[in-house]
C-alpha cells in the first residue's frame, strides 16, 4: 500500500517542480547533461543574456541542482547528481511518450 506523503514534503517536492518549471533554468539544467559549461557557452546555448543566465545559474546552485567548479577567471557548471541527471533523463521518456498530449492540454496553458 501506498503512504501519503507528508504535506512538508509535497510542498518541497512542488518547489522543485515549480523551478524546474522555468523555461531558462530547465534549458540551461538540459544545456549541462551534455557536460560542463561556462556562462558564456550557456549563453549562446539558451539564448539570453550573461545576467540571466547568470541570475537562473545562482538559483539552481544554490538550491543544490548544479554544482560549480572554479578554474581559474573561469567557472565551470555541471549537474550536481546523478539524481539530478536521471529526474532529467526520466522527464525526457515521459515526454516522449505524452509530449504531444501535453502539448495539446488546455490545463497547462
Amino acid at each position: 500500500m501506498n503512504e501519503v506523503a507528508p504535506a512538508s514534503d509535497v510542498e518541497i517536492a512542488a518547489k522543485l517542480f515549480r523551478g524546474l518549471g522555468d523555461r531558462t533554468r530547465l534549458a540551461l539544467l538540459l544545456a549541462l547533461l551534455g557536460g560542463e559549461r561556462r556562462v558564456t557557452d550557456l549563453v549562446a546555448e539558451v539564448g539570453t543574456s550573461q545576467a540571466n543566465v547568470s541570475n537562473h545559474l545562482s538559483c539552481l546552485r544554490e538550491c543544490g541542482l548544479i554544482a560549480a567548479r572554479p578554474d581559474g577567471r573561469q567557472t565551470f557548471y555541471r549537474v550536481a547528481s546523478e539524481q539530478v541527471e536521471g529526474l532529467l533523463r526520466a522527464a525526457e521518456a515521459v515526454l516522449a511518450e505524452t509530449g504531444g498530449s501535453i502539448e495539446l492540454c488546455r490545463r497547462y496553458r
